[in-house]
This record gives C-alpha cells, structure tokens and sequence, in this order.
C-alpha cells in the first residue's frame, strides 16, 4: 500500500509567483505552508515552454522529444508510458484529473478527441488512466470545443457565460484585444461571481471526487488549475486584492522599449523579431501581439492581475487540503505543486510564452510535502531537477517500480542529490519561422544550442550567468572569455540530449 498522491498545477505561474519563492504581492500562505513542511526545489525546470509538451512529461515522465508531443497541437499517443494508469492498474489506485488535461489539442477540426468530446456527451472518463476527469480551460465561453466546465456553467448559469473574455477572434486565433484600465492586451473585467469562476469549480469538483471515495482507498488527484494563463479575466470583485497602480514595474524589465531593445539586439535575432512584430514564435500568443507597444502601465496591470489569480489559486487549494484533512487523510498524503510553464510578465518587455528560453519560462515552482508519516525531514534542493522526475516519483509513493520507459529519476529529498542537469527543448515545424532549441541548465548556467532550420543556421546560440544575470540579459554566448565553459556545456548537453522518437507525431492543430 503505497501513500495518497495530491498533484497540484497551475497554467503559466512563474516561479516568483508564490511568497515561498521570493514571492512579495501575491498572498499564498496554503503553498507557503506546504513548502515549510516540505521540500522546495530551487531549480526545478519543464521540458517544454509550452502547455501540451510540458503536460505529456508530467504523466509520461519521457522527453517532448522522446513522447512526441514536441509542439501545442500535437496528441499524446493513447499507449504512451502514463504514471496515472500504472498507479490504478498496478496498484490498484482510484485516479482522477480534475481541470486542465491538454493532453489532446483544443483546436482539432473534426473535434474527435475525448477532451473535446467528451463533456457534450455526458462522459468523465475513464480516460488516459484516470477514472474520472472534469475538464476545464481557460474561459466559461464554449469555444473551439466543449469542456466540462463551460457546459456546466451555461446550463446552470448561462448569464454568467459572457462576461468571460473571448479568447478566439474572427480568424480563429488568439484574440489581442485589449481591456481592464489601460487597455493591455487579454486584460477583461468580468462580473462573474467567485465562486462561479473556474478556479473555485476546480476545488469544488476535486471535494466531491474525494467524498467520492471510502476511507480506506488509495488514490491519485490531479488538481490541475487553469489560471493564471491568460486571458486575465478573473472576478471583477476580487481585483482590489492588488491595484495595478501601487506597483513597481518587474525587476526584469530594462525600463524603456529603447533599452529592451538594446538587450534583444545581442540575442539571436528571433527574440527582436517578436519584440518588434516581424515574426511569430507561439500559437499561444495573438498574431497581432507586439511587445514594443506595451506601456508601463499595461504591464502593470498584467502583472496585477496575474496576482489576484495567484491568490484565489491558493485559497481554492486551501479548501481542498481542508477536506482532506477533514477526512483524516493527511498524514498519509503526499502533496507535490508545479506549474506547465511560466510566464513572460513584463520581462524585456514581453508578456506570454513561446520559443524562449529564460527563466521567466523555464524555471518552474515545485514542492513537495511528503506524507507526514513518511518520515522525510523539511529542506532546499539547490540542483536542478525537472517535471521528468515526476513521474518516476509518484510511482515510488505509491509503492511500485517505476515504468522502464521513465527518462527521469526520484526527485531528491536531502540537498547535495546526484542531481546534475535540467534539458529543455523546443521545436517548431518546418517553416519559415521555425527554431530549433536545446538546452542545458546546470551549475547555475543556462545553455541553449539552436538547431539548423530556415531560420537559424545551426551555429547560433545563448549561455547566462543566472546568479550574476538573474533576467538573463547579457548573452555570453560570443563572449572569448566563456568559449571554455561554453565548449564543457555544449559537450554535456549533446552526451545527455534525450533520445528522439523514429518517426515524427502528426501535429493535427494549432494548440
């Protein structure tokens, strides 16, 4: 019998969004708690800077480039490793996924995948080794497919429906419109009341799922947050918990658009391009999206609202640990939080996500509370791990070995681990914008070789100092006196690249 497994994610937190982290606006004293009982990873990274692949690591425990989810868009084969499904199959495990799954595109033309069906007929599963799943993303507006959460609000609460921003414009993309008080872009205020919002839904559901279960049953929850991905449109009433005007601009912001610039103009040329308008790196992002025009105003605002979201993440959490503490299980449960990705907000004056990487990115929070039965004393972890530990670990708290297919390892639980390195890759299809990135973040250095496509010639690259360059605005890659070091990191990343699949999946949609 192994211990009970509460998996918690958000959409595209950053690391510093959370007070354990450093964080100083958003209030999380649920997270907070759990990170003094427990253990904190200092350099904890994805795979993958966007949702899908980051997602399909987590339950696979393989590399994008090993799974094949390489890009949004791209569906998880059904046979895939899947930590859920050994936890059930092999022992014997009640499993469910309550919010955001992602791992099927939202955008399918035909529409025939279970994430999209999946609500509109009345089914929760089982699917992809989870009992039970309630799916929800990041509107109440039924959009390019129906989720559990949209269909629940429309036929209990349809009035509520249109106060969500719409996130899909005429062309079927990812809508730059811009609102709240300065107009930014995918800012919205929305007269939903709170506990109508899909963060509270989330919690609700996760609670009866629980009270679902008897006592004596072992089981596996996979709380999965929607929020704080953008569209920012959390309730309108609950923005006076941070008022855009009281705060600072980000630390990782240059403090002008001329300056930005200056910064992106010694970064392969991509990062300009975006900054500028020229090129697109992201179907997550609006098309007509350009960082240059952002105010410092507007970024305020972003900034302000990703931490409301913040904070109600952390409540709705809090809700859920105090039921399963009502039910007496949580000696015996294991808590483990992270997030898919993280977010720009104002760093070098972007906002969003894409092929970039940074620690604003990359870098994810990650705790774990082990089961206070469990025996394993509170600490720091200063090397760095990645969510393809995750899989791997869950499996040993539930008391089975890990699958052989598992590419990580056992998250350590006492610092000086034999933990090294972190890899992150991107990929883009063939095109004219396509990049290619793999990279390496190990001994406090962020290393990123790009790979030959139609935009890039295969020799470019970025190297950072993140304890000298915590913003990463000084790229070392050229740099005479790193030629060394970037020779040593090069060399480590191509002996530990991870294997990549024969045949390429079929990406079938955008995102």
């Amino acid at each position: 019998m192994g211990r009970r497994i509460l998996f918690v994610t958000t959409d595209q937190q950053r690391y510093d969004g959370v007070g354990c982290n450093g964080g100083t606006i958003a209030r999380t004293p649920v997270l907070d708690q759990l990170a003094a009982d427990g253990i904190v990873y200092r350099r904890a990274y994805n795979q993958n800077t966007v949702c899908m692949p980051a997602r399909s690591t987590m339950l696979t425990g393989q590399y994008p480039r090993t799974h094949g989810v390489t890009m949004n868009g791209i569906p998880l084969p059904i046979d895939s490793p899947n930590i859920a499904a050994s936890l059930r199959d092999r022992a014997g495990y009640s499993t469910a996924l309550i919010g955001k799954a992602h791992f099927e595109p939202s955008s399918a033309p035909d529409q025939n995948y279970f994430e999209n069906y999946a609500a509109g007929l009345g089914q929760t599963g089982p699917h992809r080794g989870f009992d039970r799943m309630e799916l929800a993303a990041h509107t109440g507006r039924r959009g390019r497919c129906l989720y559990h959460y949209p269909k629940w609000l429309a036929d209990n609460h349809p009035d509520a429906v249109a106060g969500f921003f719409e996130y899909i414009d005429k062309n079927n993309a990812p809508s730059a419109r811009g609102g709240g008080d300065t107009g930014a872009p995918q800012i919205w205020f929305n007269p939903i009341a709170r506990e109508l919002y899909h963060t509270d839904w989330v919690a609700d559901r996760a609670i009866n799922w629980l009270d679902s279960l008897d006592q004596e049953d072992d089981w596996f929850l996979w709380l999965s947050f929607p929020d704080p991905h953008h569209p920012w449109d959390p309730p309108e009433r609950e923005l006076g918990r941070v008022d855009w005007r009281d705060l600072e601009l980000p630390a990782g912001y240059p403090g002008s658009p001329q300056r930005c610039a200056e910064i992106l103009a010694r970064k392969p040329r991509h990062w300009l391009d975006w900054y500028a308008g020229k090129a697109r790196f992201s179907f997550a992002a609006p098309p007509t999206f350009v960082g240059a025009n952002l105010t410092p105003d507007q970024i305020r605002e972003v900034n302000a609202v990703i931490h409301v979201e913040n904070e109600l993440i952390d409540e709705a959490l809090g809700r859920v640990m105090h039921q399963i503490s009502a039910r007496g299980w949580d000696n015996d449960t294991d808590v483990v939080f992270t997030t898919d990705h993280g977010e720009m907000q104002g760093d070098l004056g972007m906002l969003f996500k894409g092929a970039f990487h940074v620690d604003a990115l990359m870098r994810a929070p990650l705790i774990w509370r082990p089961a206070p039965s469990a025996g394993i004393a509170s600490c720091e972890i200063v090397e760095p791990v990645g969510h393809i530990d995750l899989a791997p670990t869950f499996a040993s708290v539930g008391g089975i070995e890990p699958d052989p297919a598992f590419q990580g390892s056992i998250l350590p639980t006492a610092p000086a681990s034999t933990h090294e390195r972190a890899i992150v890759t991107w990929d883009d299809e063939p095109g004219e914008n396509s990049i290619q990135m793999t990279t390496l973040c190990r001994d406090g250095y962020i290393c990123t070789h790009y790979g030959q496509t139609d935009y890039y010639e295969g020799v470019e690259g970025e190297l950072y100092d993140t304890e000298r360059d915590p913003y990463q605005w000084e790229n070392l890659w050229d740099d005479p006196g790193f030629a060394g070091l970037k020779s040593d990191l090069l060399a480590d990343l191509n002996d530990h690249s991870p294997a990549e699949r024969e045949t390429p999946l079929v990406k079938v949609a955008r995102v």
